[in-house]
């Protein structure tokens, strides 16, 4: 029975290896950015993104209070109604209509610092999208990140509510750094 026990728990730990250290292999695990609301005040939360797996830059700075601007039209595939407050702030995308790359090039043209593409299914709470390159051979240099659809709904739902054009967010942010009791999660999502 030991060397049973120790022969699995061998295996456990280079699958371990081969999923944390060798994403190149065909086993990958997500990486994480976060967000945090600060205006309005009943989405004050913490929210979890993906980065782009292959295009797209990523954020050299930390924006302390930026605009979320929702894209007009939310989908962002061509010219946006609403560019002008993009510029120099962050864009709040819906998934559909045109690829991930598209939509971040169109954010990043209208002079936006980064994207975050929701999905378009609103009651997604869990599933994040691998976002990956078209086969267009362009590029994008601005960051991409994927959220979840409940939360691209809620933000949407409470700037609709409020009549506000924009919420302010702090990105990135050091989760590791907030004391557990103080850290303000979407009620509607699992951590």
């Amino acid at each position: 029975a030991g060397r049973g026990a120790a022969m699995l728990l061998w295996l456990w730990l280079w699958l371990w290896l081969c999923v944390c250290c060798c994403p190149g292999r065909g086993l990958r695990i997500h990486e994480y950015l976060y967000f945090q609301v600060l205006s309005p005040g009943d989405i004050r939360y913490i929210f979890t993104a993906t980065p782009a797996k292959d295009f797209g830059g990523v954020f050299n700075t930390r924006y302390e209070q930026i605009h979320l601007v929702p894209a007009d039209p939310p989908e962002a595939c061509g010219e946006l109604n609403n560019g002008v407050f993009i510029q120099d702030q962050i864009a709040l995308v819906e998934r559909g209509g045109c690829s991930f790359l598209s939509k971040t090039r169109v954010v990043q043209e209208h002079g936006g610092r980064a994207v975050i593409i929701a999905d378009n299914a609103y009651d997604n709470d869990s599933f994040y999208i691998e976002m990956i390159q078209d086969s267009s051979r362009r590029t994008a240099d601005i960051p991409a990140l994927f959220l979840l659809g409940r939360d691209g709904y809620m933000i949407r739902r409470s700037l609709e509510q409020h009549g506000l054009p924009w919420a302010i967010i702090s990105i990135p942010v050091n989760v590791t750094s907030i004391p557990t009791y103080e850290m303000m999660q979407p009620p509607w999502t699992f951590w």
